[in-house]
């Protein structure tokens, strides 16, 4: 029940994408918990955010700018909703990508309301011109409006109200330092362990008026690769499958068998995933191969390898990246049920970098 709201079309066209299709926003609407209570993993971040909230509503100020840094699908959206209904103020939704000028951050930030949170997502992608206001807007809480061109240019300071902004990001290092300095509170969102995913999945389906065993969400915890998101999106086509194939009851059978269907397997790997192994594997023995040339054994692009596919996989430890190439790990012969040769180096890439 924990989501973002970042869309990337290759990455979401794909059911056990991390990114959020219109499909999943529009759900995950109505299963996002409304407060920290509610909200389930992430247990050190909601702590420390707890404390950080309640010391500010004691104070009666707004809360410190928090930065929110993770994968897609782990909750940054979430929290910084949760962060407005605790704090009992509105919120403003933006992306770093929507806001190309300084003149857009500046409309935006003129018309905040006194304690409103602004929710500025991706935020590594907005440009610089308008990463440098932010950095006055954030600290002295005034921007300078430029008016005019040229020489005759002047700067017009506008004071602002106090605000809280919540940024998320999926690739924190590429935050500048002075940006990431004037965030009071930061904090990494975690991959789920299982027995979190299944808490995740009880609360959606009942939400969702569906039946469930404990079993069954087992099963589909297992597959969704760590990732709420992914966990719903599962459940919303088990759930589909148990109501046209079943009785609409999900058990351990019904959802290894609707998740079959999807070709999503028992480690969450799907269509793409299992054709990189395989290219890699059966093609090229298991490597070493450069991404292009295994993009084009796969038949798709090679950012969709890059960026879609081998994240997950080198996370599951399947395969490494060395510097001759990609390199299958024993672990993804296992999972094709396929024996590596002896003379594999396995996923470490030593062999190949010392000629071993």
């Amino acid at each position: 029940m924990n989501w973002d709201d970042t869309t990337d079309e290759s990455d979401a066209e794909r059911l056990v994408g991390a990114s959020a299709d219109r499909e999943d926003q529009a759900v995950e609407a109505a299963l996002r918990p409304k407060d920290l209570d509610e909200f389930i993993g992430q247990e050190k971040v909601r702590e420390q955010l707890d404390l950080v909230l309640r010391a500010a509503r004691a104070r009666g100020a707004t809360a410190d700018h928090v930065l929110l840094s993770g994968a897609p699908g782990l909750g940054k959206t979430t929290l910084s909703m949760i962060i407005a209904a605790e704090m009992g103020a509105p919120i403003r939704i933006t992306s770093g990508p929507a806001i190309q000028h300084a003149g857009d951050l500046a409309a935006i930030l003129s018309s905040l309301q006194e304690g409103e949170v602004l929710f500025l997502d991706e935020i590594h992608r907005m440009s610089r011109p308008a990463e440098e206001m932010l950095y006055m807007a954030m600290e002295d809480f005034r921007v300078d409006v430029i008016v005019g061109k040229g020489p005759g240019a002047t700067a017009i300071p506008l004071e602002l109200p106090p605000f809280t902004l919540v940024g998320a990001t999926t690739r924190a290092g590429l935050l500048p330092p002075p940006l990431r300095d004037r965030f009071g509170f930061t904090a990494h969102m975690e991959f789920y362990e299982p027995a979190e995913l299944q808490r995740v999945i009880h609360r959606s389906a009942h939400l969702l008026d569906v039946e469930i065993g404990s079993e069954g969400a087992a099963e589909i915890a297992g597959r969704s690769r760590g990732t709420p998101r992914i966990a719903n999106r599962l459940l919303r086509r088990v759930r589909d499958y148990a109501q046209v194939k079943a009785d609409g009851i999900i058990t351990r059978e019904i959802a290894g068998a609707a998740l079959k269907v999807y070709e999503v397997d028992a480690r969450g790997l799907d269509r793409l995933d299992r054709g990189v192994l395989e290219a890699l594997i059966k093609l090229f023995g298991g490597g070493p191969v450069g991404l292009s040339t295994l993009a084009v054994a796969v038949g798709e692009e090679r950012e969709t390898v890059e960026e879609v596919a081998e994240p997950f996989l080198v996370r599951e430890g399947l395969l490494a990246r060395t510097p001759r190439g990609r390199v299958a790990t024993p672990a993804a012969w296992a999972h094709l049920g396929l024996t590596p040769p002896r003379q594999s180096t396995g996923g470490n890439g030593q062999g190949d970098l010392f000629g071993a």
